[in-house]
């Protein structure tokens, strides 16, 4: 397991990896967990295209849990799911003396990794989890790994009817929050997968507000 490598890419043998590895495996369904790990390698296999320099062990964690809030085990239903994952990513660094700003790079990963565009622009750790995550649900990327990266990344962790099989587990993970969709991507998972779901209007938001004009 230390020395374990896909596509050229090194899994991270530390203790915190690891601990994060065995986290998700018993938290999550295995869909989650080898869409999570595609995740790490393809933002690290973009990272190394695009010339950053950057943290595995940082990149891995954020990667690991950034879906982590659609889980049974960590699923509230007071606030987005991905700030569900970040949480507890800032707590498992903590204990392993990783805070402050660092610790910081990895919560924004995660938490930012369903908005468009901003990401990209911050630290490498920030962009390659939105990066990695781009390209394996959206193929944003595609072509930016070569083929037998692709092939090579899909053999160790399989994408088995993944298109249909994680728009499912969108809908569980946030059904019983709908109103932490707004403004966000998954409004639209829950309007083609929830009846009577009625999305979030901007414009409304503003007109009916209590200003009196």
């Amino acid at each position: 397991m230390m020395s374990e490598s896909i596509a050229g890419v090194r899994i991270p043998g530390s203790a915190l990896a690891r601990e994060a590895t065995e986290l998700v495996r018993e938290a999550a369904p295995p869909l989650l967990f080898d869409h999570s790990r595609r995740v790490f390698l393809f933002g690290s296999l973009r990272g190394r295209e695009l010339g950053l320099t950057f943290d595995p062990e940082l990149l891995y964690v954020g990667a690991m849990f950034h879906d982590l809030g659609l889980t049974e085990r960590f699923r509230r239903t007071d606030q987005r799911f991905e700030i569900d994952g970040a949480d507890e990513a800032r707590r498992l660094l903590n204990a392993h003396g990783i805070t402050g700003e660092p610790a910081d790079r990895v919560w924004a990963g995660i938490a930012l990794h369903t908005t468009p565009e901003i990401p990209l622009h911050m630290a490498p750790e920030v962009a390659l989890v939105t990066r990695g995550v781009e390209l394996d649900v959206l193929g944003i990327g595609y072509h930016a790994v070569s083929d037998e990266q692709r092939a090579a990344v899909v053999a160790a962790h399989p994408r088995f009817d993944f298109k249909n099989r994680i728009l499912a587990a969108f809908t569980e993970g946030v059904k019983d929050r709908p109103e932490t969709t707004f403004g966000n991507v998954k409004a639209d998972v829950l309007a083609h997968y929830v009846p009577g779901f009625h999305r979030g209007d901007f414009v409304e938001v503003i007109k009916n507000s209590d200003w009196p004009e």
